[in-house]
């Protein structure tokens, strides 16, 4: 299945509804505040109810947003309220950083949507690497969330991405867009619902299984207090990051062109290959090579005829063939073995520590940073990040 999308994905890179004008009844949703909802006057004890027609509870509801939004509403629900709102605002005035997605969305949206498709998920979750990562593949974060997706090291191996002294498939966007989706389809089918599965991507099932359990209610909306903090304001940035992203002109945000470039081809790799001299050989920046390849940690492509690699080059008309074929064809006497990388998830080392300080020292010389982390599974079905 793997390789078949990654070869759809391959030839890829080769070669709204309207909104409605005008409504006659205001929905029910969570930006009306209940006390909205008064009596109707009647002459009799059965009194009726309606919805006033009024502004909504926060200062800077904006009736065009709310109706731009429901005009690019697919799949996923694109609900406009004042923690959407607070969002829009934040990405609508870094204009510099969104025209710079807009230019970097050109080369990757096509490898996202045809990852997303192979799984029959909604197209609009290509938008989640915007608030991820800026759509940067080298990204880490602080709790050693990587790549383009954000994978947490665990997660990552359970979705079949490899990582080892060669390779970190959690950087190559091609890779960890089929592991994306896949964790979305598994989201889906446990919670069925694409705003929760959204949630589960950033804090796991598990925090989202509570959250429900304790509200009573499989609604976003309704379960948001009970999440982390985080993730209550997740959602609303990516209900943001597709509003602005499809809104851009309207917000003065100009496309900026991205230095990727968008007529590629892939060459299967059976054999260890230097990256920068393959540059040298296709007449092209090493930087440019590496940033079209960047899963491969020492620019060495660490191929071989049991396990052929797949790069990505940039078409060119002045190649030295020969040169190219002799690295292509001819292995390498540059050969080390395979070593599979270590877990680099922040809050195992904590855990290890942990039981570390607990067996060996006392309550004295613990680390009082250490003492108040609870330990739990890595995997994002119970806890924490992707």
């Amino acid at each position: 299945m793997k390789q078949s999308i990654l070869l759809s994905i391959s030839l890829f890179l080769i070669g709204t509804s309207a909104a409605t004008a005008q409504q006659t009844k205001l929905k029910i949703d969570s930006i009306i505040n209940r006390s909205n909802i008064i009596p109707l006057l009647s002459m009799n004890d059965n009194v009726e109810h309606i919805v006033i027609e009024e502004e909504p509870a926060f200062e800077n509801y904006n009736a065009v947003f709310k109706q731009r939004l429901d005009s690019i509403q697919k799949a996923v629900p694109l609900e406009y309220n004042e923690f959407v709102q607070k969002y829009i605002d934040i990405y609508s005035k870094r204009k510099d950083m969104m025209g710079k997605m807009l230019g970097l969305s050109e080369y990757y949206f096509p490898i996202f949507e045809q990852a997303l498709k192979s799984y029959d998920i909604p197209e609009e979750l290509k938008y989640i690497p915007v608030i991820e990562s800026a759509m940067n593949p080298l990204a880490v974060s602080r709790m050693g969330a990587t790549g383009i997706w954000q994978f947490m090291f665990s997660t990552a191996k359970g979705y079949g991405l490899d990582i080892n002294n060669f390779v970190d498939e959690r950087k190559d966007p091609v890779q960890a867009s089929i592991a994306a989706a896949a964790y979305f389809r598994d989201s889906y089918a446990d919670l069925g619902d694409w705003l929760l599965s959204i949630a589960a991507y950033n804090c796991g099932r598990g925090n989202v299984n509570r959250a429900i359990a304790k509200a009573g209610s499989r609604d976003f909306w309704d379960i948001r207090p009970y999440l982390p903090m985080e993730t209550r304001n997740y959602v609303p940035a990516f209900i943001a990051a597709v509003y602005v992203m499809n809104c851009a002109q309207a917000h003065q945000i100009t496309h900026q062109q991205s230095a990727l470039n968008n007529t590629n081809e892939t060459i299967q790799i059976s054999s260890f290959v230097s990256l920068p001299k393959l540059a040298e050989a296709l007449n092209v920046d090493e930087s440019e090579l590496c940033n079209l390849n960047p899963g491969y940690k020492r620019k060495i492509v660490n191929g071989s005829i049991e396990s052929p690699k797949i790069i990505i080059v940039p078409k060119t008309k002045f190649s030295d063939f020969d040169l190219v074929y002799s690295l292509l064809n001819n292995p390498s006497e540059e050969r080390a073995n395979v070593i599979s990388a270590a877990n680099d998830d922040v809050r195992v080392r904590r855990r290890k520590l942990v039981v570390k300080v607990k067996t060996k020292a006392t309550s004295k010389t613990t680390p009082k940073k250490y003492l108040s982390y609870k330990s739990g599974a890595s995997s994002s079905s119970n806890s924490g990040k992707m």
